[in-house]
């Protein structure tokens, strides 16, 4: 399984480096100049590409669960949906960036300098057809989504930017059982390659 490696980290150029932007940050007013400036400092020069987080979006789908009693498989298929909103939400904020699919639509975006975000619910149908595929449950979140998306295309990082600092020590599964990561994060990183190195970055309190 992944270490959990310090954190910040600069990632050398030509590798791939998924990066998760939770949900959680969503309200931070500066959001877009504090994720573009995050990026250039530690991702200049490689191939990034942006997960993002669920936030109150799908917060509000699991609130309609609860009350309507939806069921965990049409949840997970509207959750993935709101994932591409806020996809296409990312890229009002950032400059030089497209929401992406799966497969040419991420290189065409890379060859043409520009950050893909990831629509996440095209990957998802796409990666049903695949071994490995995540389960259609609320024990999944962005967090093994990103993860899974690490696998899938061999990355060599992946970082998960939230609000929350990671006690020193903790490995993925206590992190999972303390809630801060989903429960299945750790089951995914578990088909990554040996050399995936995993962080977290509190991108709230991070100095910019």
């Amino acid at each position: 399984m992944s270490r959990i490696y310090p954190s910040p980290f600069i990632v050398p150029p030509g590798e791939i480096a998924v990066v998760k932007v939770g949900g959680s940050l969503y309200d931070l007013p500066d959001l877009g100049p504090r994720l573009c400036r995050w990026l250039a400092e530690h991702c200049a020069g490689m191939r990034v590409v942006l997960v993002p987080g669920g936030g109150g979006l799908v917060d509000a789908i699991r609130h309609l669960d609860q009350r309507h009693g939806l069921g965990e498989e049409a949840s997970h298929w509207l959750a993935l949906r709101a994932l591409s909103v806020n996809a296409h939400f990312l890229a009002a904020l950032l400059p030089s960036t497209c929401v992406s699919g799966y497969d040419g639509e991420l290189a065409h975006a890379w060859g043409t300098n520009r950050l893909p975000i990831l629509d996440v619910h095209e990957f998802a149908r796409v990666d049903e057809r695949r071994p490995g595929c995540l389960p259609h449950s609320w024990s999944v979140t962005s967090d093994a989504l990103a993860a899974r998306v690490a696998v899938v295309l061999q990355a060599r990082y992946l970082v998960l930017l939230k609000s929350t600092t990671l006690p020193p020590g903790v490995d993925w599964a206590e992190a999972g059982r303390l809630g801060l990561v989903d429960a299945m994060f750790a089951e995914v990183l578990r088909d990554a390659p040996a050399d995936l190195r995993v962080s977290a970055v509190n991108l709230r309190t991070w100095s910019m």
